[in-house]
């Protein structure tokens, strides 16, 4: 269900970089999922094109590994017709001795206008943000945040509900790690969500209620009073030790079965980041399932990213996207 339209007007965008949702107000972040709304439209056009960022070069520097977020960036790019560019570290001057920074200057040189970073210590985009005169998107800083995900996640919940604002959406799984959870904890917060974090002690502190969220520990006891379920994968490869017994312990306390989708209320969304580990954070039949918006998050991701990227070049004209920006949608 789509959202319904209200009489306010949206603050203008005014920002230079997205480097997270932390630092974000609730009406920058309903203009960027507004603004996503009307590029949705572009996708289900024969003619999937426009020509909003006609001359503009996008750069998409990726220090870690991506599939969905650098060919989502990368497409988006080209359906606002910029050029694209992907870098890739291991073959760089980087090995030669080059820093960061002023890899960044060089690319910068080329004509750079955004440049699209995924880095895996935290705070790295917004240390390019400070020595190059370019745009810069934060597509995953280590564990800080990964805000144009946790935008996706918010398009997606706001058009399966109709809003944000009242619901009870449960994050579950390996928080203390997680970039993903962060970027969700800051969106959904802002626009009005109850936010439960759930998930084995060592992966979810309870220093995190300092969020604003709440923390528990047993998935069949917050269930029942979930609107929406964030399934977040395990991130073993920035886990220095083993932090729960085994896989198929963490699977039968915190694995989304179709068991544990009925004790949900009625019509529970169920979402994943990727990649999905079937059978250790949700079975197969959840993930395929009628409650399942897997597939819609990666359709929402390319609207989201066209839209950021179309307001980080200084457009706010609503004739490049063919829609109406000029009301703000309820969160």
């Amino acid at each position: 269900m789509e959202p319904h339209a209200s009489s306010t007007t949206p603050t203008a965008w005014t920002r230079k970089h997205l480097l997270g949702l932390e630092d974000l107000t609730r009406e920058e972040i309903v203009a960027i999922l507004d603004t996503a709304d009307s590029f949705a439209e572009i996708s289900q056009r024969s003619r999937k094109k426009v020509p909003a960022l006609q001359g503009r070069i996008v750069f998409n520097l990726f220090f870690e590994n991506s599939t969905r977020t650098r060919t989502s960036f990368s497409l988006a790019a080209k359906r606002l017709s910029a050029d694209t560019q992907d870098f890739t570290a291991s073959s760089s001057s980087l090995s030669k001795g080059e820093t960061f920074i002023d890899t960044a200057r060089n690319i910068e040189a080329m004509g750079a206008d955004l440049m699209v970073v995924r880095h895996a210590t935290p705070g790295a985009p917004h240390l390019l943000a400070q020595h190059v005169n370019c745009s810069i998107i934060n597509a995953g800083d280590g564990a800080h945040e990964h805000p144009t995900q946790g935008l996706l996640d918010l398009m997606t919940i706001r058009r399966a509900k109709g809003k944000i604002d009242g619901l009870t959406v449960a994050l579950v799984g390996d928080i203390s790690h997680s970039r993903v959870a962060r970027s969700n904890i800051w969106g959904l917060t802002k626009l009005g969500a109850r936010v439960i974090l759930c998930g084995p002690p060592t992966l979810v502190p309870r220093s995190m209620e300092r969020l604003g969220c709440e923390v528990a520990y047993h998935l069949d006891e917050v269930l029942p009073h979930c609107d929406v379920v964030n399934v977040l994968r395990i991130q073993f490869e920035r886990q220095a030790k083993a932090l729960f017994p085994s896989v198929s312990e963490y699977s039968q306390l915190y694995g989304m079965t179709q068991a544990r989708v009925l004790k949900g209320k009625d019509n529970l969304l169920v979402l994943a980041p990727g990649p999905i580990n079937r059978g250790v954070e949700l079975t197969p039949e959840v993930a395929d399932g009628p409650n399942s918006a897997i597939l819609d998050q990666v359709t929402n991701g390319l609207a989201v990213r066209m839209a950021v990227l179309y307001l980080l070049s200084g457009k706010m004209d609503s004739k490049a996207t063919g829609g109406d920006s000029s009301t703000e949608r309820d969160a």
